[in-house]
């Protein structure tokens, strides 16, 4: 186990330039499975989560190149189906939630796919059950074996239908997308999950030779085609990220300049963090924040107390909730922090009341928090990252905080963040990395 050891209490300065997008990496690398021509994807982030999926695709037999940093080459022309039953896959799918997104493509273009219950996040219940009930729309069949927590998916001839999501999943959407395209028929997936990472996946299939339309809606209608080709494709920046580089720079006081931000796919993060005070300069592509000692909360226009919550996708995305929380211990005004989708991500405030933080938990998916306009400083502490986002958010507070900090567990934040130790110590952080 690897921790960060902190000494807090600095201002930085300089410029980040954002890593590609996680959450789409892993939805557009397992789309290579759909075709056995050759998929170029560049700005592929470098990280444990893209490093497992990666791996777990070079074990079914996938052809991997790797010609330069954040760019791969994928072929799936020669995949070997009888690996998802060895013991080596169940171990690697089992530790994180991405190997999912191996079962649309799979069952589109085999019919047949075998996946361990899938592990990832400490942070609440996360059923698969939107996944399945769009494939099983599809013509799929399931077998859930309790015994070992796996489920076998068989779907020959999956035929297009109408399927109205209950939940609009990314990953589900991303899966139903997938194993829809080579469907027959069409398929129309309404209360779709609409985030860049979607849009993104579906063009990325349009440029292989699939038909889909109504990208950037809740509403997509996809009619099958007999196969794909290749593409090249490339990855957004990280939107998760750069809101954690503005987190940064409001909790230290310091200006960071955050390039080639694509600007038109950051939807509401830039005004969450602006209702907490924080000033943005854009500047072309960039974001410029400036150093500010002072930040304070807007209310609502009757005057009272404003409520942060997450939504689905045009809405606040739920995993930059944890670092608008941090943000907030630092401000002046109180702001209700309402994490309406996992019932474990706000747990982590314990860590930061240890810290000096005026924080009420007042349920597992809501949090008051009463900031203190920087007039003390949190306390460095010994703490552990219970998961991507709240390592990071602990990570900026142990940033902020006068002393040193000690965070354990952050091969969490290493399944997020790309060498992120090297590139704040480039800002000026005093991060130490002990193995």
């Amino acid at each position: 186990m690897a921790s960060y050891e902190i000494t807090g209490g600095k201002k930085l300065s300089g410029t980040v330039y954002p890593q590609g997008a996680k959450n789409e990496a892993l939805e557009v690398i397992c789309a290579s499975l759909l075709t056995s021509e050759t998929v170029t994807i560049s700005n592929i982030p470098e990280i444990s989560d893209v490093f497992n999926v990666i791996a777990l695709l070079e074990d079914l037999g996938v052809e991997v190149q790797h010609p330069e940093k954040g760019k791969y080459i994928f072929n799936a022309k020669n995949l070997n189906l009888e690996y998802l039953k060895k013991e080596s896959f169940i171990t690697k799918s089992a530790r994180f939630r991405g190997s999912v997104l191996i079962i649309g493509p799979l069952l589109a273009r085999f019919g047949y796919c075998y996946m361990p219950k899938p592990g990832g996040d400490k942070i609440g219940r996360r059923h698969l059950d939107t996944h399945f009930i769009g494939l099983k729309k599809l013509g799929a069949e399931f077998d859930f074996d309790t015994s070992s927590s796996s489920y076998t998916i068989n779907g020959k001839n999956l035929k297009g239908t109408y399927i109205l999501l209950e939940e609009a999943s990314v990953t589900g959407t991303a899966n139903i997308i997938m194993a829809s395209v080579l469907a027959k028929g069409e398929t129309t997936i309404f209360n779709a999950a609409c985030e860049p990472y979607i849009c993104q996946l579906c063009t990325m299939l349009n440029n292989m030779g699939a038909q889909i339309s109504g990208i950037g809606s809740n509403l997509l209608k996809i009619n099958g085609v007999s196969s794909l080709h290749g593409c090249r494709h490339t990855c957004l920046p990280d939107m998760i990220e750069i809101g954690s580089f503005i987190g940064l720079a409001a909790m230290t006081g310091s200006q960071i300049i955050i390039k080639n931000v694509h600007r038109e796919h950051l939807g509401i993060i830039p005004n969450a963090f602006k209702k907490l005070g924080i000033k943005l300069v854009f500047k072309d592509d960039d974001i410029i924040v400036p150093s500010q000692d002072h930040y304070q909360i807007e209310s609502y226009i009757d005057g009272s107390i404003l409520t942060i919550a997450d939504a689905p996708w045009p809405g606040l995305t739920p995993d930059l909730i944890s670092v608008l929380l941090v943000v907030a211990t630092q401000a002046k005004g109180s702001v209700l922090i309402h994490q309406k989708m996992f019932e474990s991500r706000l747990f982590f405030v314990d860590s930061l009341i240890d810290m000096g933080a005026q924080i009420i938990l007042c349920d597992p998916h809501r949090a008051t928090v009463i900031g203190n306009d920087h007039k003390f400083s949190l306390r460095p502490i010994v703490m552990s990252s219970p998961d991507i986002r709240a390592g990071v958010a602990l990570l900026i507070a142990a940033l902020s905080a006068n002393g040193k900090s000690v965070i354990h567990n952050i091969e969490q934040i290493d399944r997020g963040y790309e060498n992120f130790d090297q590139r704040l110590r480039d800002l000026g952080a005093e991060i130490r990395r002990i193995e």
